[in-house]
Parts: C-alpha cells; sequence; structure tokens
C-alpha cells in the first residue's frame, strides 16, 4: 500500500483533489445536505483516480530517469518493488473509472477536460522535461484545469469565473514549481531535466522570472474584480496574500540563497489555498 501511495503521489494528489472541491463549491453552493455531499465525495473518488493515474504514467515513463535523482531514487518502479506491468494495469483501471465515474455523475464536459488534463501532464510534460524549460508551461496547463473541472461539475459549462480561476492557477505554478526546481537543481540536473527559465540555471534571470509571474498573479486577482467575481474585501485579502507571495521572490532576485528559495516554495503553499477559499468565501456571502 505505501508503493501505491508513492506511486500515485497521494500528497500531490489531494493538492489537485482540494482545487476541485473549491471549484465545485464556488459553483455548487445552492447544494445542500446529502445532494452536496455524495457530489464531493465523487468528485473526489474521481479526482484522486485520474490525477493518481496521471502521476503513476509520469513515474512509468520516468522509471530510468527516477534511478538517477536522490528525492526520486527509492519509489518502487526504480527499486523494481513493483513491475511496470502492475503498474500500467493499475494504472489504467484507475483511468477509465475515474474518467468514466466523473463523465456519467456529472457530465460528458467533466469528464474530456479530466481525461485532457490526465493526457496533457502524462504524455505530454512528461518526456518534455528532459527537453526544454517550456515543459512548466506545458504542465502548468493540466495543473490549472481542477478548479474548471470542478467548476464544470456543477455548471456544464465554462464561465468568466471558471477561465479567472484557471488563470490564476495556471501563473501560480510557475514560481511554485520553480522554487522547487531551485531547490533541487543539483538533482534535476543529473538526470538532465530543465525547469528553471534560465539553461544556466540559478541565475538573476530564473530569478527574475519569479518576480513576473507573481506580479501577474496579483493582476490576475484584479481581474476577478473588475469582471465583478470578487467584492472589495477580497480583492484586498487577495492582493496582500500576492504580496506576501512576492517578498520571498524579491529576496531571492537579491540574494539567489536557497533559503529564500525555500521561503518562496513555502509562500505558494499558502497561497493557492487562500485564494481558492477567498473566492469560495465571496460566493458564499
Amino acid at each position: 500500500m505505501a508503493d501505491y501511495a508513492q506511486l500515485f503521489k497521494l500528497r500531490l494528489t489531494t493538492l489537485v483533489v482540494f482545487s476541485a472541491v473549491m471549484g465545485y463549491l464556488t459553483a455548487g453552493i445552492h447544494e445542500n445536505g446529502s445532494a452536496l455531499f455524495l457530489s464531493l465525495l465523487v468528485l473526489s473518488l474521481g479526482g484522486y483516480l485520474v490525477t493518481g493515474a496521471s502521476n503513476a504514467i509520469n513515474q512509468i515513463i520516468e522509471k530510468d530517469v527516477d534511478k538517477l535523482m536522490d528525492r526520486t531514487a527509492s519509489r518502487p518502479l526504480p527499486t523494481e518493488r513493483m513491475t511496470v506491468l502492475e503498474a500500467a494495469f493499475l494504472t489504467g483501471i484507475c483511468a477509465i473509472s475515474g474518467i468514466l465515474l466523473l463523465t456519467l455523475y456529472f457530465n460528458p464536459l467533466t469528464g474530456l477536460l479530466a481525461a485532457v488534463s490526465m493526457i496533457s501532464y502524462g504524455f505530454m510534460y512528461t518526456p518534455m522535461k528532459r527537453l526544454s524549460p517550456i515543459a512548466v508551461f506545458i504542465g502548468a496547463i493540466p495543473g490549472a484545469l481542477p478548479p474548471i473541472i470542478g467548476y464544470v461539475a456543477v455548471t456544464n459549462k465554462i464561465t468568466h469565473l471558471a477561465v479567472l480561476l484557471f488563470l490564476i492557477q495556471f501563473i501560480w505554478q510557475f514560481p511554485h514549481f520553480w522554487s522547487i526546481a531551485w531547490l533541487k537543481y543539483e538533482d534535476y540536473r543529473r538526470a538532465g531535466i530543465m525547469l528553471l527559465p534560465s539553461k544556466e540555471g540559478k541565475n538573476k534571470f530564473s530569478a527574475l522570472m519569479n518576480v513576473v509571474y507573481i506580479i501577474a498573479l496579483i493582476f490576475a486577482g484584479f481581474m476577478l474584480f473588475a469582471f465583478h467575481q470578487l467584492n472589495l474585501i477580497g480583492t484586498i485579502v487577495l492582493t496582500a496574500t500576492g504580496l506576501f507571495f512576492l517578498m520571498p521572490a524579491a529576496r531571492l532576485y537579491f540574494t539567489l540563497e536557497d533559503k529564500d528559495a525555500k521561503k518562496l516554495m513555502f509562500a505558494s503553499f499558502l497561497y493557492l489555498p487562500v485564494s481558492l477559499l477567498v473566492v469560495l468565501f465571496d460566493k458564499v456571502v
């Protein structure tokens, strides 16, 4: 069971499912009681199955690459505690089950978006990581789909708010993953994985890109207000959270030290749930 948890990256999957649930609640506040509970249960189960399958595809393709990195060398496939055939069989079952569950319980658009997310992450982002830093851009697309998937599960359509939720989570992923890539730079370099925006790695340009994207993220928050999807108080809270996120990015630009990259990473963990909760609270009240 511990190996299956590693294969499906349960901690990362939980964050993805949380984003989908927030998207659902933002659109589905009219539901209550048992109907809401059952819908969230099905959405979470479908999300775990599809996201877990995406992560497993990533590990199957990168089995030999994972052997080269300290952070991944102990995974079940590189250590041969699990065969590729076993992982592929389980992945196929989870992928099909999750997509069918979301399609049949909610609507075909929800299942389609889930399938697009899984395919683009597993078969486009994964191989691109060893070819170009553009992999971060490609990976940010499936990474930003969960709140839309949750939203569409209720509405069966993509609205302004759904697009803005996607935009915020899309932009957020760049400083989030770049901070991790900064901290794991040597590990990634041994495996030939290129995620930092500069070919030279940990330099001023890579650090500056974090600042640029977080400023863009703050402006994306203002767009919620401009499209009447967030009130003034929510906009102030979201802006303050964005400025808090910006501070370690600015420090990293001046110092280029790992300790500031780590602070940036933790600030990214704070920003995403706060932003989703702020939007949800605005809809509830």
